[in-house]
């Protein structure tokens, strides 16, 4: 017998499954139950295509055993099983994405952690919620060798050699005194029709069943009542999406995508999808009333399930729908791929990738209806679902209008959100052009913003983008329908000719001051220029997009790298009608104009989001300019 400690990760689950609060501990059973389904799934595949399982019985089933007198769960599956680097793997570590995020969401608060348990089932490790010691007896199959593991959920593991009839995995939990409540086969029963209904392979336990007395015409009793254990299925097995939509009522579609998504959780809706013709196949896809906590990390646990036939081919495989739609939980099955699909054929096969198109554009007109029909739950999934599918907006060219459609929009003249169909209702005829504005600030900040001065003047409406993934995305979005979309740095006004000999005349009086803030200012800036832009703001920044440093910022961005790249220097933008540069302009006090230089530099840094390169110099120059002025 050999000892083995858990993995930190590990022990940090155990910890706190043990010592949780968490009142809904049913969600064990759906877990064991869920990872037995798995097993078997995994089986089947390989006994239709590795010759090496050629000669393995697949007769798939999941017992469940209560035992009220040595106070003992056992749950039994004749799948896959596990050798001893399986258990190593398996039960004496964490390696699923998922796990690290929910570990990341601890807080410490024991309460308060307990209840994400609910929202991520983390698998095995669910029984010692319930159980204070649990064995786990496992042959794989194809192999000879059976194993033991123990552990009472102390920190460590045995593992030691032993014998099994048969391939496939036994789990027995020895149930702590107050956990009774699992002993009982109703109840038991009830858990697995809740959230095991639609596993697609029969469960089955042993029940007590109430024979009457048999009597004779004279009411004679011939035979007494007794009472017989039998040995009954007690769920459907049926895979949930291969029966017609309608007959599936509204809770079979909630216990199935519990199971699936290993969440207590109801969904936010769902999309059953039956397509015939020169490809059949099936969908059924989940949208989660809340985000998956792994959903911005690169190594996010997938959520779709494929099948073909009805046997489980793969749930790893990120190309079956597309990153943007990544919060997706649920099922896609197909008679009309083989059994023996690689990730290569999958990625490059035609037949999936008609299946994924559709699906999406599926998916994008549900969410779509949703949008017009229940504002509150499109409301609801935006809130937590947004900025994801705003990704597709970069990289679904085929349907980014349909997803454009779908974004909602904070504008300059509304304080609700709009969605692009109504916002264009507004917009001048003749131009056809769309203005928005990104930047990292705050919603209210990036609202003030001086580079929408001249908009708001005109009485224009504006698209104000203030999460950091629009200034990535939005560049790259340059139409909607037959309307252009500008940044409002890059919109051009017709000027009259008298407008534009004004703007000069007023530019050459001030091109000492414009020196003279360049001079203080040096490379912190690349030019000093006044412009009509700006109608409060004495200044605002510009860049300059024909710069070769810009340009490989932008493109870096881009590719996600540009952490390290400096930030090429800005153009400083001056209001000549503001009048603090009049009065700079007329000031013979260079240390005022000096200070004055970089406190309006600053300024105009803070309402572009950006950081103060100085902060105690900004404060010491803005204490000095007021010390003046008093």
């Amino acid at each position: 017998m050999a000892k083995h400690q858990f993995q930190t990760e590990a022990n940090q689950i155990l910890n706190l499954m043990i010592h949780s609060l968490y009142s809904n501990k049913e969600i064990f059973l759906r877990e064991l139950v869920s990872n037995a389904s798995d097993a078997l799934d995994k089986l089947n595949l390989l006994v239709l295509t590795d010759d090496k399982y050629k000669d393995v019985v697949f007769a798939p089933r999941i017992d469940i055993v209560v035992n009220k007198e040595a106070k003992t769960l056992t749950i039994k599956d004749s799948g896959i099983g596990m050798n001893e680097q399986d258990l190593m793997d398996n039960l004496g570590t964490i390696a699923k994405s998922g796990t690290k995020a929910f570990l990341e969401n601890l807080t410490g608060d024991q309460k308060e952690d307990s209840n994400l348990i609910g929202q991520f089932g983390v698998g095995f490790y669910a029984c010692f919620m319930v159980a204070d010691k649990v064995e786990v007896t496992t042959k794989k199959a194809g192999e000879d060798q059976a194993f033991l593991w123990t552990s009472t959920g102390d920190g460590s593991f045995e593992l030691e050699n032993t014998t099994q009839d048969g391939h496939g995995t036994t789990i027995v939990m020895h149930l702590k005194d107050d956990e009774s409540e699992f002993l009982e086969t109703y109840r038991v029963e009830s858990i697995i029709q809740k959230y095991s209904n639609h596993i697609p392979f029969a469960i089955f336990m042993d029940k007590e069943n109430f024979v009457p007395a048999v009597k004779d015409d004279d009411d004679k009793e011939l035979e007494p009542s007794r009472t017989d254990i039998v040995n009954e299925q007690i769920n459907k097995a049926s895979a949930l999406w291969t029966i017609p939509k309608k007959d599936i009522t509204k809770d079979e579609y909630k216990d199935f995508y519990s199971s699936i998504a290993h969440s207590s959780e109801e969904p936010l809706s769902w999309i059953h999808n039956k397509a015939e013709g020169a490809v059949e196949y099936t969908t059924l896809f989940y949208i989660p009333s809340k985000a998956p906590m792994d959903l911005f990390r690169v190594d996010y646990k997938t959520g779709i399930k494929l099948y073909i036939n009805r046997v489980f081919i793969t749930d790893d495989e990120k190309e079956l729908m597309p990153t943007y739609l990544r919060f997706l939980r649920g099922v896609i099955d197909s008679k009309d791929l083989p059994l023996n699909v690689s990730r290569e054929i999958l990625q490059s096969n035609p037949t999936m990738d008609k299946i994924k198109k559709t699906s999406v554009k599926k998916v994008l007109s549900e969410l779509a209806k949703m949008a017009k029909k229940d504002k509150e739950k499109y409301n609801t999934f935006y809130g937590e679902f947004g900025n994801v599918l705003k990704e597709g907006l970069y990289n679904d060219y085929d349907n980014r209008e349909k997803i454009l459609e779908l974004m909602q929009f904070n504008t300059i003249n509304s304080q609700e959100t709009v969605m692009i169909e109504d916002f264009v209702k507004n917009i001048d005829d003749d131009k056809k052009e769309i203005y928005y504005i990104t930047g990292k600030a705050s919603l209210s900040m990036l609202k003030s913003s001086p580079a929408l001065e001249r908009f708001k003047a005109k009485g224009l409406d504006v698209l104000v983008l203030n999460e950091e993934v629009d200034t990535i995305i939005f560049p790259m979005v340059t139409e909607y329908k037959d309307y252009k979309l500008v940044a409002v740095a890059d919109a051009k006004f017709e000027e009259s000719e008298e407008e534009k000999k004004a703007e000069e005349e007023v530019a050459k009086t001030y091109e000492g001051l414009a020196k003279e803030l360049k001079d203080a200012l040096g490379d912190s800036v690349k030019s000093v220029e006044t412009t009509s832009d700006l109608v409060d703001s004495p200044v605002k920044l510009k860049e300059d997009k024909e710069d070769q440093a810009y340009m490989m910022a932008q493109m870096m961005k881009q590719m996600g790298q540009d952490s390290d790249m400096p930030e090429p220097a800005p153009i400083l933008q001056i209001n000549p009608n503001h009048e603090l540069l009049k009065k700079l302009k007329d000031s013979v006090d260079q240390n005022l104009v000096n200070d004055a230089a970089h406190v309006l530099l600053d300024q105009a840094k803070l309402f572009d989001g950006k950081e103060l390169d100085d902060t105690a110099d900004f404060i010491s120059r803005l204490n000095r300019i007021i010390s003046k002025a008093l």
